[in-house]
């Protein structure tokens, strides 16, 4: 996909919410079909906030505090089917982590489908889709999960964040040839569609947790961090598909199946192994030189607590 320049008017227009982080635009407003409704936002009883309807896409910068920036920049992709975005658990709350640690985060809120009606918001095309994902858990068929409806959407806001992040390298001190993407469930397809695709908007690592497998891997695919569980119901099979992909490719990839830690792991512990995929993932990019070994200085939510 072309992505033409962006134009600093774009980021001139970043505003900042009541997350702390900084809003940036991923496109001039009108400038891509709207859902023709209202975004809307739930919070959840445990603190989640699940945003729907999202017809503008944006990013949200969290920066390291003043001379702990390391160069190295991660753009998170939250999950949601497609449908929504678990913006604070696999988002925001992700984003300050890595802050903590020296790496400037961006939380991508991706354009979504239209969202159906009823507590669940759940509409029809999804509940087909979802349909498929529990049947191919089951069967292993079909190897590969076909494309979401709102796949490539997503993909198109993955591309152009991807090129805002390296045109505006320097002014927030990242090394334009260190910016990853680490995605969950929904945001994991989305890293791994970045990472086969074109060569120019391709990150230059990926973190892929509880996603699922997208081909052809070519030879120069990103080194990827990979980890799901064996007891997710939806995607158990994937993390070895996605690993065996990468390998076959000759690409460089680290694989984390754990036993117990259901389809959705985050920075909250369940008192099971998955509770210690960041950690194992800030080893693996302090092995790549992408992160420090430096413990946080702030409260930001991360797994020392």
């Amino acid at each position: 996909m072309a992505v033409a320049a962006v134009p600093l008017a774009t980021i001139a227009s970043a505003q900042t919410p009541g997350t702390g982080g900084t809003v940036i635009p991923l496109y001039r407003k009108g400038s891509v079909p709207s859902l023709g409704v209202p975004e809307k936002r739930d919070r959840l009883p445990n603190g989640e906030t699940m945003i729907y309807d999202v017809s503008e896409p944006t990013l949200e910068l969290f920066r390291p505090a003043s001379g702990r920036a390391n160069g190295t920049a991660v753009i998170v992709a939250p999950g949601g089917g497609f449908v929504a975005l678990g913006y604070t658990f696999g988002g925001t709350d992700v984003a300050r982590a890595l802050a903590a640690r020296g790496v400037t985060a961006f939380v991508l809120k991706y354009r979504t489908i239209r969202s159906g009606d009823g507590p669940m918001r759940m509409p029809d095309v999804h509940m087909k889709e979802m349909g498929v994902v529990i049947s191919r858990a089951k069967t292993g068929t079909p190897v590969e999960m076909p494309r979401f409806a709102g796949e490539a959407h997503a993909v198109e806001d993955g591309v152009r964040a991807m090129a805002i992040v390296r045109q505006h390298a320097s002014e927030w001190s990242i090394e334009p040839h260190s910016v990853g993407v680490i995605g969950f469930s929904a945001g994991a397809y989305l890293a791994a569609d970045l990472a086969i695709g074109d060569a120019p908007s391709r990150p230059d690592f990926v973190g892929l947790i509880y996603g699922g497998l997208r081909t052809p891997v070519p030879a120069g695919a990103p080194p990827a961090f990979i980890a799901g569980a064996a007891d997710d119901e939806y995607q158990p099979n994937d993390p070895v598909l996605l690993y065996t992909a990468w390998r076959k490719a000759g690409a460089a990839a680290e694989l984390h199946l754990y036993e117990r830690g259901g389809h959705g792991f985050d920075l909250h512990r369940q008192g099971t192994t998955s509770d210690h995929w960041f950690d194992q993932l800030l080893s693996w990019m302090q092995a790549r030189g992408l992160a420090s070994s430096s413990r946080p200085q702030t409260n930001s939510p991360s797994t020392d607590e």
